[in-house]
């Protein structure tokens, strides 16, 4: 795959050149990019995926769900259903996608809407009259919106200084985008990230003197969720474990596991996986299932002995604090 991936390098070229015509075209006023009264806070990346968006909206939902009345806008990638879609307490994962299903399903309280069409969503959004915020989820490269506010995430072990254009590398943007960033959160770091790493850090991903970098590391919960609530992951060291994942990098859960000396077999499979027959029979016949929250809810209906692990981003010293910080004071002046 790897040796594929060189050999497409050509290709990457081209890419790049289409991304940089896009940009400049956005740049210069070819194509419009349009701003709203509604202050929106986008949550995005420049890679294909993997860096953590969804557990970094229910970040922001946990820190400002209770002071401001919010609305999640997603594309709702890998849904059964067309066009704008508002979630209620009928809603399937099919109807929503995983991950705005799993938003939904934690944060009932908030506005849910999927729409391909960003400009749409918010006109829907904005004629409600009732949400005070905007979280965009993964919409840093759609650029016919312009945010008040934008978290561009890039992961730790892959720096987008350090990648390239797809298809050879995982960029589906120009690095120099970065410049749009509000705050840049590198995620997915060592817990213990001394603070001379990351002072290299925020040196190679060329950050300006007006943006903040951050750092979070994962926290996945030892207590296992789902169709079976009472089971510690220490406890399931002598079981046959399967894992399954349908995520972009299940590295850093592999690591987890092994670290905490647990033997298992890994079934990967690609992002937004939806399962076959054939596929949910295999899992039927496992011992013990074990995947990630947003397969769970792809699953949980048709494999009986499944369970979850439950993860969400954990800032490295005053982070959290920091990031309150800069959205109230972004908040403040449009709300």
């Amino acid at each position: 795959m790897q040796l594929l991936r060189k050999l497409l390098f050509p290709v990457s070229l081209l890419y790049a050149l289409v991304v940089y015509m896009r940009n400049w075209f956005f740049d210069i006023g070819v194509y419009a990019s349009k701003s709203y009264k509604t202050p929106i806070i986008c949550i995005g990346n420049l890679s294909t995926g993997g860096t953590g968006k969804t557990p970094m909206v229910e970040v922001l939902l946990r820190l400002f769900s209770k002071k401001y009345s919010i609305a999640v806008l997603s594309r709702g990638y890998g849904r059964k259903s067309k066009g704008l879609l508002l979630a209620n307490k009928e809603s399937t994962v099919t109807d929503l996608g995983d991950e705005p299903f799993q938003i939904y399903s934690k944060f009932p309280e908030i506005k849910m809407v999927v729409d391909a069409d960003r400009q749409n969503g918010i006109r829907t959004i904005e004629a409600d009259k009732v949400s005070d915020v905007i979280l965009l989820d993964d919409g840093f490269q759609h650029r016919k919106v312009t945010p008040g506010f934008s978290i561009l995430l890039t992961t730790y072990s892959n720096l987008y200084t350090d990648d390239w254009y797809l298809p050879t590398g995982n960029l589906r943007d120009s690095k120099k985008q970065a410049k749009r960033a509000s705050v840049i959160i590198v995620t997915k770091c060592p817990a213990t990230l001394s603070k001379e790493e990351q002072a290299s850090i925020k040196k190679r991903v060329q950050a300006h003197s007006n943006q903040e970098v951050l750092f979070t590391f994962f926290d996945y919960n030892p207590q296992l969720k789902g169709n079976d609530n009472n089971v510690l992951l220490d406890n399931l060291k002598d079981s046959k474990i399967t894992l399954v994942t349908g995520i972009a990098n299940p590295k850093p859960l592999e690591k987890y596991l092994t670290n905490h000396s647990i033997n298992f077999e890994h079934l990967k499979y690609t992002d937004h996986h939806f399962f076959t027959n054939k596929e949910i029979k295999l899992l039927q016949s496992k011992e013990c299932v074990i995947t990630t929250e947003k397969d769970y809810v792809r699953l949980k209906d048709k494999v009986k002995n499944i369970s979850y692990i439950e993860v969400a981003h954990c800032f490295i010293g005053n982070g959290e604090t920091v990031l309150v910080k800069e959205i109230e004071k972004y908040l403040s002046k449009n709300c």
